[in-house]
């Protein structure tokens, strides 16, 4: 799944390419992936403009002319292309954007999880289920250190889904969850409540310092992720234990240890993260 470092990529792109873009008309091959009523979806995104790509925590909310705000979320392997007009959708192309420059933006889902909804713009957290509730973002500025300790101090349940949830703080999923974990030489599995003042403030200076260094590298490619120029991310040679069971540990050496945790693949260092 894109998290984070990939859909900020992708936003980034978007906004390069078809900010203050008209929208002439929308056609929609995989109805599915539209949660509004259809014919309200298409009429409605029909002569709008886009005035402004958002993005929070992993969803994109495209700011459109007539007060109106699509939000799209790519779940596993949703993406965007932009194409000449009336180019041949791809095989998995679920939305075709006519825009009115002789261009079509396509959202293409080879899995066919991703959804998109219209709304109201300053109505997107009341009625889209995922951002009412959503945590900080993973900055300086809004990830603080009394929210973290406090929240973690209360949750006691383990570190790794904690950080999956969120709730919790926006963006991160399991790759960089595994990161910042082996980084802050921390156990998966280690309940929120166990962890010390000073291993918080590590976590959340991990946390903000590994998206920052993953959106720069235009995110991590680990199967198909690539952003709206069709270009891969670079991140993933990067990683220090996400992918890497079996191989040793950049830090210590020891082979690193692929578990379970929370139904999702998790890969850390037994020397270096020890379980309290």
């Amino acid at each position: 799944m894109p998290e984070l470092p990939e859909v900020e990529t992708v936003r980034r792109g978007l906004t390069a390419l078809v900010q203050g873009a008209k929208i002439n008309s929308v056609a929609v091959p995989y109805p599915k992936a539209v949660v509004s009523d259809l014919t309200d979806f298409q009429a409605d995104l029909a002569g709008a403009t886009i005035n402004q790509i958002d993005r929070r925590g992993k969803f994109l909310l495209f700011r459109l002319s007539n007060q109106k705000t699509l939000v799209s979320h790519l779940r596993m392997e949703g993406q965007y292309s932009v194409e000449p007009e009336g180019a041949t959708p791809h095989k998995h192309t679920e939305v075709i954007f006519t825009l009115d420059d002789d261009r079509d933006l396509m959202y293409n889902d080879t899995r066919r999880f991703g959804r998109m909804q219209l709304v109201p713009t300053g109505q997107e957290y009341q009625e889209v289920s995922g951002l009412a509730k959503m945590g900080p973002e993973p900055t300086e500025a809004d990830l603080d250190i009394t929210y973290l300790t406090s929240i973690l101090a209360k949750a006691h349940r383990k570190i790794k889904p904690f950080l999956l949830d969120q709730s919790n703080v926006a963006g991160l999923g399991n790759i960089y969850t595994d990161e910042v974990l082996w980084q802050t030489e921390i156990h998966p599995e280690t309940l929120t409540d166990h962890l010390a003042a000073k291993e918080v403030v590590k976590l959340r200076q991990n946390i903000i310092q590994e998206i920052n260094r993953a959106t720069v590298h235009h995110g991590t490619t680990v199967h198909s992720f690539s952003n709206v120029f069709g270009e891969v991310g670079k991140f993933q040679n990067e990683l220090d234990v996400y992918g890497r069971a079996g191989e040793p540990c950049k830090r210590c050496g020891t082979t690193l240890v692929k578990i379970k945790v929370a139904q999702r693949g998790t890969t850390y260092c037994p020397k270096c993260q020890v379980q309290k």
